[in-house]
């Protein structure tokens, strides 16, 4: 057994380990590269190879160490800001503060920093815009603080260790970290190599260092030379490196599974632009111009184009007579004045039910269409929030559709996607029936909602020219991608986490 390891070690693991036996079994890195004319970067390389055998043991000590920095130095050689201008006082017993700056020959940070460290150390006082010395500064005068003996030291020794024992380095260490830019604190791996018990046994059984072949050149095949050459042997059990393939974003992969669930289903897919009209985002929906969802609030409106162009009159008038009077509807409408100006605003869609409303204008019945897209709203982003997301719409229109054929056909989806679905009754502005579709999470034990559904109103279908009955349907895709990734921040939907991205699995259940 000790012999195959000897025969997979690399030619760098035999020369740290035959340099350890020389210095007794233990040693710094560094030692084996002055010994065996490495590279410090060869040999960690080859000590954590020899770890993960079991051969040698590497321990690992950090300190921190404390340095000064630049100016640090400058007040290490100088003296401090407040040093310097103490000097001046205790000559002077007072100075105005306009002529601080001119006596002890300061820049004007420097005395604010001067200033304030003489009322710290109770070196000074101030009156009535004069700098009087303290009977503690004239004390002082002759002593130097615990900082400034810490900035003597480190100018002396150039670093120490952090966790010196020493009253003088707390004390002064508390006063100059309490200053920005003076003291430069870093930590210092030092590592030590050990051997093992079973490294021993292993040396004991004799290493040869002799360079061996791990690949083959078209030269030493061409000539026969390889039948000479020693081959290093390689451990079929060791665990290979960990890789990450390409794969779809999970963000996208719950798009795409949507789409084939549909596409599976019989549904053709329709594409629209996501710079919508007011009228086909809200007027053609039966949404009354004073609805609360198109106030700047929560709708983005385009300022370039500003306006944009209406279907045809014929249309237009039907949608005006729809809000106004109900049409020929039976509704009474909404009874106001429908302003054609207002229908003509540029907005960023805020739902894929504007593609749902311009195909059933487009095309005859019977039909299943569904539509993939971004939508927008003025929304602030929180965890749960963003301005921009993901919705998936779909319609039936057929003669015999009913409200019982769209709920089975919700149920199917939500099935195909892995959840149970039950409904309950809502209120959407262009559906009636209307539902909300609840999946059931069993880790939580607790029904979540995941879309809304509902009949299109004769309101929406009259002006449209459409006869028949119309279901309606439509879902959020992040937050479905959200349940199945199990993440509760929406945004690390959008974040580009690369270590969370690679551990995912290719296929999303």
């Amino acid at each position: 057994m000790l012999q195959n390891i000897i025969d997979e070690l690399t030619l760098y693991e035999k020369m740290v380990l035959k340099g350890l036996e020389s210095f007794n079994y233990e040693t710094t890195p560094e030692n084996i590269v002055e010994s065996q004319n490495l590279n410090i970067k060869s040999v960690m390389s080859a000590a954590g190879a020899l770890e993960s055998k079991g051969l040698i043991e590497v321990q690992k000590d950090v300190d921190e160490v404390i340095s000064l920095s630049n100016t640090g130095k400058e007040y290490a050689e100088e003296g401090l800001p407040e040093r310097r201008l103490l000097k001046v006082l205790n000559d002077e017993n007072e100075i105005p503060m306009k002529d601080l700056g001119t006596k002890a020959d300061l820049d004007s940070s420097e005395v604010k920093i001067a200033i304030g460290w003489l009322l710290k150390k109770k070196w000074a006082i101030i009156d009535k815009g004069v700098v009087k010395i303290t009977d503690e500064g004239r004390n002082a005068v002759s002593k130097e603080y615990s900082d400034e003996l810490l900035l003597d030291k480190l100018l002396e020794v150039n670093k120490m260790l952090f966790f010196d024992p020493s009253k003088l380095i707390k004390e002064g260490f508390d006063l100059l970290k309490k200053r920005k830019g003076i003291l430069d604190v870093k930590k210092e791996h030092k590592y030590y190599l050990k051997v093992t018990e079973k490294g021993k046994q292993l040396l004991d059984m004799g290493i040869e260092l002799k360079e061996e072949a791990t690949q083959l050149t078209h030269e030493q095949l061409k000539t026969g030379s390889w039948r000479d050459l020693k081959y290093r042997s390689y451990d079929v059990h060791a665990e290979h490196p960990e890789t990450f393939p390409g794969k779809m974003h999970p963000l996208q992969r719950t798009i795409e599974d949507i789409r084939q669930i549909f596409l599976k289903m019989g549904f053709t897919e329709s594409r629209g632009s996501i710079l919508e009209s007011a009228f086909w985002n809200f007027d053609c929906l039966f949404q009354p111009q004073d609805h609360a969802a198109r106030e700047m609030q929560d709708t983005f409106y385009i300022k370039e184009p500003k306006n944009v162009n209406l279907p045809s009159n014929k249309l237009v008038e039907n949608v005006r007579m729809a809000h106004e009077t109900g049409g020929n509807t039976g509704s009474e409408g909404w009874g106001y004045s429908w302003d054609i100006e207002v229908a003509k605003q540029s907005v960023l869609r805020t739902h894929t039910t504007c593609v749902s409303a311009r195909h059933l204008a487009e095309h005859e019945p019977p039909l299943k269409m569904f539509s993939v897209g971004r939508v927008f709203r003025r929304e602030t982003i929180t965890y749960k929030h963003l301005p921009e997301f993901h919705q998936v719409e779909g319609i039936i229109a057929a003669e015999d559709i009913t409200f019982r054929n769209l709920l089975g056909i919700l149920k199917e989806f939500y099935h195909k996607l892995g959840f149970e679905v039950r409904f309950r009754p809502a209120y959407f502005p262009y559906t009636y029936l209307s539902v909300e579709c609840e999946i059931y999470l069993p880790h939580k034990e607790t029904w979540i909602e995941l879309g809304g559904a509902g009949m299109f109103r004769p309101e929406v279908l009259e002006p449209l020219g459409v006869e028949t009955p119309v279901a309606a349907f439509g879902l959020g895709i992040e937050r479905l991608a959200m349940l199945r990734l199990d993440i509760k921040d929406i945004r690390m939907l959008y974040k580009s986490d690369i270590g969370w991205l690679r551990h995912l699995p290719v296929k999303l259940d």
